[in-house]
Parts: C-alpha cells; sequence; structure tokens
C-alpha cells in the first residue's frame, strides 16, 4: 500500500477500497488521492466503478473494505453525527442536476442552507441570489419551476446549490451529460470558475474526455474496478499506458475488454 509523499497536502485519500454486489466485484482495492486545491476527473468506460467510487467517498454507499480519508480523518465506518459533520464540506452537482419539482428554483439552490445549515429563509434567499448570479442565472427566474428551465439552466441551477454552502470539496457527476457540446462547454467553464473562486478541492466523473481535459489539473483513469493510470491532464496524449490510450482515442482494438450484449 502506497503511503502519501512527504509534503503533499492530501484532501481526499481512497486506499484498497473494495466493493461488490453480490457475486459481481465493482471496486477491487481501488488506492487514489487528491491533493488540497486541484481538481481531478476520473475517467473510465460505463460500467467500471465510477460512480460507486464517487458514492463511496461521500458516503452515499459504504465500501466492504478499505479507508477513505477525509483531511486525514477516516471517514469509513464513523458515527453518523461525525459523517454528518464531514458531509458538510461537500457540495455536489448530481448527474441530472437532481432538482426538487415541488420546489421554486432559489429553494433548491438555498436547499443545503436551509436544512443542514438552519439559515433562515430571508438570508437563504439572498445567498441563492447571489449563487445563481455566480452561474450566470438571473433573479427573474428564481420563483420558476425546475420544469420551466432548459437542460442547461437545470445544470446551472445544479451547480449554483452545489457552490452556495461554499463547500471545501465538489463534486461533479457526469456534468456535461445530456447537453450539447457548446453548452457543455459552458457548464464546464462555470465549474473552473466556480472551483476557483472557492478555492476548492474537486472530483468529478466522467467519460467525456473534451470536458475532462476541460475542467481537470489531473486525471485518473479507472478500469475495472482499478486505477490504471494517474497524471497530469497535460499527460494523456503521451501517457505510454495502452489503456489510457485506446480510451481517449475510442480505438475498439486494445487492452480494454468491450463488454457487448446485455
Amino acid at each position: 500500500m502506497t503511503k502519501t509523499a512527504p509534503g503533499r497536502d492530501v484532501k481526499i485519500a481512497a486506499r484498497g477500497l473494495c466493493k461488490s454486489f453480490g457475486s459481481k466485484q465493482v471496486l477491487r482495492g481501488l488506492d487514489l488521492e487528491v491533493e488540497r486545491g486541484t481538481s481531478l476527473a476520473v475517467i473510465g468506460g460505463s460500467g467500471t466503478g465510477k460512480s460507486v467510487l464517487i458514492k463511496n467517498i461521500i458516503g452515499l454507499m459504504e465500501p466492504d473494505s478499505g479507508s477513505i480519508r477525509i483531511d486525514g480523518e477516516e471517514v469509513v465506518g464513523i458515527p453518523h453525527v461525525d459523517r454528518e459533520r464531514i458531509t458538510r464540506k461537500f457540495g455536489m452537482l448530481f448527474q441530472g442536476a437532481a432538482l426538487f419539482d415541488s420546489l421554486p428554483v432559489w429553494e433548491n439552490v438555498a436547499f443545503g442552507l436551509m436544512q443542514a445549515q438552519s439559515m433562515s429563509r430571508k438570508y437563504a434567499r439572498k445567498a441563492a441570489l447571489e449563487a445563481m448570479a455566480q452561474v450566470g442565472l438571473d433573479a427573474d427566474i428564481a420563483e420558476r419551476s425546475p420544469a420551466e428551465l432548459s437542460g442547461g439552466m437545470q445544470k446551472r441551477a445544479g451547480l449554483a446549490r452545489a457552490i452556495a454552502t461554499k463547500p471545501e470539496i465538489l463534486f461533479f457527476d457526469e456534468p456535461t451529460t445530456g447537453l450539447d457540446p457548446i453548452m457543455g462547454s459552458v457548464i464546464d467553464n462555470l465549474i473552473v470558475k466556480s472551483v476557483h473562486e472557492l478555492g476548492a478541492t474537486a472530483l468529478s466523473i466522467t467519460h467525456d474526455m473534451a470536458s475532462a481535459r476541460r475542467i481537470a489539473d489531473n486525471v485518473a483513469m479507472i478500469y475495472e474496478g482499478r486505477i490504471v493510470w494517474h497524471g497530469p491532464v497535460a499527460d494523456l496524449d503521451h501517457s505510454g499506458n495502452d489503456m489510457l490510450d485506446q480510451f481517449i482515442n475510442g480505438r475498439s482494438d486494445g487492452p480494454i475488454r468491450l463488454r457487448v450484449g446485455g
């Protein structure tokens, strides 16, 4: 098991993570680190374990074995009250924005402020409008329902909710899925801007290489439940890793075995 090099400031550290569902092994001794203030994109095909990894880190799932440390603190198996304290450091943009249809846009954005931080509606609305402005949403849509928004605007509202609590760590789950290339680029640029303004650490999962190149400082590739390459985004095109090379160039021939059929 590798140890963190001296002098490195690691915000998130996963060691030996294993997670199975019945007889299906999804994470198989996965190791991963994200340094404070950096943006890491975890790439890989469908079914490789990206979503399971992020769910284990944020606490929606518990690994079968292994360690997850946030700011050096072990979070696997900790009491609920401590988990809530750790979770308050997080902000997340979900794949489908995951807005509540029954709430107007501003209440969606302010949800964490009112629920987790017990902020009054008056001040939560003000903070929500500020977060909306940061991602280019006008105040005049604050009272609209999410169903009245386009897909791109829903993503912006989801991003506004993620940053409204001023989190230390931002998670992005397939942030450009369902968006056209232009809107995908707009969302990516807003992600970079938001992470920079907060001084946050960011962990994204994506299979969109154009998005990964735009939002990440570093990239890690997951395959069959393990990290098979981890390095600077600038090294992607000359990594010397056959799996990574096959994936980023979209080639059917190579060491990655394609799953065909059901």
